[in-house]
């Protein structure tokens, strides 16, 4: 396979439409996608009821550009995964036909009724970027961060007719208002710091205050100027940030704060509007153990106990808390180890279970009250698959929707009628219907087609599994090259290993990894597992790395490698591995301390220690270095240095603000003094991942070949050589 078909993006039959929508109305879908099937994604409608199909907006009509972004929206895209281009967000008001469509840091707003679509205002224009906005219920305010502070407009006639309103005051360079910090976005799950009310009178903000984080200088070697960027970085066992909830008017006015509890030891994990009047707080403690539910009263402030959720593992942060109009809400707990949904009443008691069983509930899609039935993901039958289910509000057995083997997904319309349907399989691109709830009529609105004429000469990979050395069942993925050949053959095992991911599903994404396409077109078998500490398996499976880190992952991945051995596939003396971020640390661990399994690794931007990554993800399986200093060196790549007898590429870009480049510069400094030999691939301009833009498009390239050439010379070609 050429490295062009790894370079290209997007990849084979994964130009689907994105980020779907319904109208207020329920007239028309909304949804991100590239006619053209590049990456720079236009906004497009469909009306719901002729089927006829349309552009609102294009990205280049708002000038979206991928060569000019600022660092703010730069970092929002790392921190948010955000891989595509063009137009990457939008939003409908909730009562009202309006839209809102942030670019590249710009604010633009438009009026969609008919079949004309109005034209796209540009709002508070400013040379400054937002870094986040939403509209009132009603379309007729908008409410955005920027320079620290919180904004709201009128959203009518031109751009000037009314200048914005600040509401915030008191930003300086480490305190900001209504924007969620470092540790929010990239380990929470929560990218917005502030929450309008329903009644759109007032709007809850977070003030962050980071002046005790330490700095971190990241120096732009490879840049024609000089410059230096720094950042805030909780290292882990260091200080957090101080964060407060506020409440102004929107209106303008003084700001009432909420008492969270002293602001060193807890998180500030979802912050919502119940009523006008009642704000839902979730309260996480820093060892992530305890996570309280508390309701505030957005006037007096004052606030009650609704409930605690605690494990003696960690406590998962979660999106699935929904607000009922008679008060009750629902909530997702893992008290018995796995996460169901449960009905409560305004008071936070249990009023019934709503779904049991030895499988997790992946999200809660939608909530309809007048049908009384709540919509969700799950993957009961296997953790291989994903699929929508609903069940009454007054308990009654589950009821599947989706029928297909593969990965489905659900967006409801405000009125629960109808919802847009997409899945796929190792088999089949994405699809995408919308299907009616009531009479189960469907509008087909995109379609992948099937392997053979998107990409024909992919094979999709052979789902397997086993049981593990704990006795678990652990679930593969192998990538045969594509002529029989006799005899074991070498493999590279893909990894990552992480905590909170999976990477062996039955999806569309599996087929088309063309790294690992590549790999096998060379002659590899590429192999993929998930071990113990994955997602969608239960927190018992998860929390087996608790405090331990590097111990029962690398156990599981060799355990991998004897069981393809034992199949007659792998030849045990050809075996490598590569892996990014938690990836490119298990990647070194396999060729550090199991040397006679792993002869050759690839370790992309890799932690080196953990006392150099960041509080919320670190503390949540490692505890603090404080109280856990055995676990912290165990889990160090540098102690095991003088092990390595194989072959190492490390890859890294100098600019990484997540895994820092210090981490691979200490493992090169370790390996130096233990007399080590190793090779090493710098991204002087990239940060914790090369994103597929036409710009980085030679960067791509080069790490692409260099993996795939080092993995030849060291599996293929010749033996891993004897280092000094």
């Amino acid at each position: 396979m050429p490295i062009e078909r790894v370079v290209d993006y997007p990849r084979p039959g994964t130009s689907a439409p994105t980020q779907f929508g319904f109208s207020p109305d329920g007239a028309l879908l909304t949804f991100l996608w590239s006619e053209r099937g590049d990456s720079a994604r236009d906004l497009w409608a469909v009306d719901l009821v002729s089927g006829s199909r349309r552009i609102l907006v294009t990205a280049s009509g708002l000038g979206a550009s991928e060569t000019d972004l600022s660092q703010e929206e730069t970092l929002r895209r790392q921190r948010q995964r955000v891989r595509d281009g063009g137009i990457t967000q939008y939003q409908w008001a909730k009562h009202a036909p309006v839209l809102l469509i942030p670019v590249n840091g710009q604010l633009y707003v438009m009026s969609v009724s008919g079949e004309a679509p109005g034209r796209a205002i540009h709002v508070a224009p400013s040379e400054q970027s937002a870094v986040d906005a939403k509209l009132t219920a009603e379309g007729d305010r908008l409410v955005f961060a920027r320079g620290g502070e919180l904004w709201v407009v009128q959203v009518h006639g031109e751009a000037d007719a009314v200048p914005p309103l600040q509401l915030t005051s008191g930003s300086t360079p480490t305190v900001g208002n209504g924007v969620a910090e470092f540790i929010a976005q990239e380990e929470m799950g929560r990218s917005s710091g502030f929450w309008i009310s329903p009644d759109s009178a007032r709007v809850a903000f977070a003030q962050v205050d980071e002046s005790e984080v330490p700095e971190y200088p990241i120096v732009h070697e490879g840049a024609e100027e000089r410059r230096v960027e720094t950042h805030r970085y909780p290292f882990a066992g260091c200080a957090n940030a101080r964060v407060r909830l506020g409440i102004v008017e929107l209106d303008g006015g003084e700001t009432r704060w909420l008492d969270l509890g002293p602001a060193e030891d807890l998180y500030l994990a979802r912050v919502d509007w119940q009523t006008p009047d009642r704000l839902l707080v979730q309260i996480e403690d820093r060892a992530q153990q305890r996570l309280e539910l508390r309701a505030y009263d957005s006037g007096s402030c004052a606030w009650r106990l609704l409930l605690v959720e605690e494990s003696d593992v960690w406590v998962n942060l979660h999106d699935d808390l929904r607000a009922l109009r008679d008060g009750a809400f629902i909530w997702a707990s893992e008290s018995s180890g796995f996460k169901h949904l449960q009905l409560c009443s305004a008071d936070g008691s249990l009023i019934r279970k709503l779904t049991e069983g030895l499988w997790p509930v992946d999200s809660v899609l939608h909530v309809d009250e007048a049908r009384r039935r709540v919509y969700f993901t799950a993957g009961m039958g296997s953790p291989l698959e994903r699929h929508v289910y609903w069940v009454s509000l007054d308990g009654s057995p589950i009821v599947r929707l989706s029928e297909e083997a593969g990965f489905h997904g659900a967006t409801f319309s405000v009125a629960g009628n109808r919802f847009v349907h997409v899945w796929e399989s190792v088999t089949r691109p994405t699809s995408v219907e919308v299907r009616s709830v009531d009479d189960g009529q469907v509008l087909p609105v995109y379609d992948g087609g099937d392997l053979a004429s998107a990409a024909s000469d992919l094979r999709p990979p052979e789902l397997v599994d086993f049981l593990g050395p704990s006795g678990d069942r652990l679930y593969g993925a192998v990538y045969y090259p594509p002529a029989a050949r006799t005899g074991p053959l070498p493999v590279v095992v893909s990894v990552y290993g992480g905590p909170h991911a999976q990477t062996v599903t039955n999806t569309w994404g599996m087929t088309v990894d063309m790294r690992a396409q590549r790999l096998a077109s060379l002659g590899f078998v590429v192999f993929k597992l998930d071990n113990r500490g994955s997602a969608r398996r239960g927190l018992a499976f998860e929390g087996a790395l608790r405090r331990r880190l590097g111990t029962v992952e690398l156990d599981d991945q060799v355990a991998g490698v004897r069981w393809l051995v034992e199949q007659g596939i792998a030849d045990p003396e050809r075996v490598g591995t590569y892996g990014w971020s938690y990836g490119g640390y298990l990647a070194a661990l396999c060729v550090l301390k199991a040397p006679g399994v792993f002869k050759a690794a690839v370790a992309g931007a890799p932690v080196s220690d953990w006392d150099g990554y960041d509080t919320h993800y670190t503390e949540r399986y490692l505890g603090t270095p404080g109280d856990n200093p055995d676990g912290y060196r165990a889990a160090s790549l540098l102690i095991y240095a003088d092990r390595l007898e194989g072959n190492l590429l490390i890859v890294h870009g100098l600019v990484d603000e997540n895994v820092h480049f210090r981490h691979s510069a200490r493992l090169m400094a370790a390996l130096e003094r233990a007399g080590k030999g190793f090779d090493v691939l710098p991204l002087p301009e990239e940060r914790h991942g090369v994103r597929p833009t036409e710009q980085n498009r030679p960067a791509r390239r080069l790490v692409e070949q260099r993996i795939s050439d080092f993995l030849v010379g060291s599996l293929l070609s010749e033996p891993p050589r004897d280092l000094p």
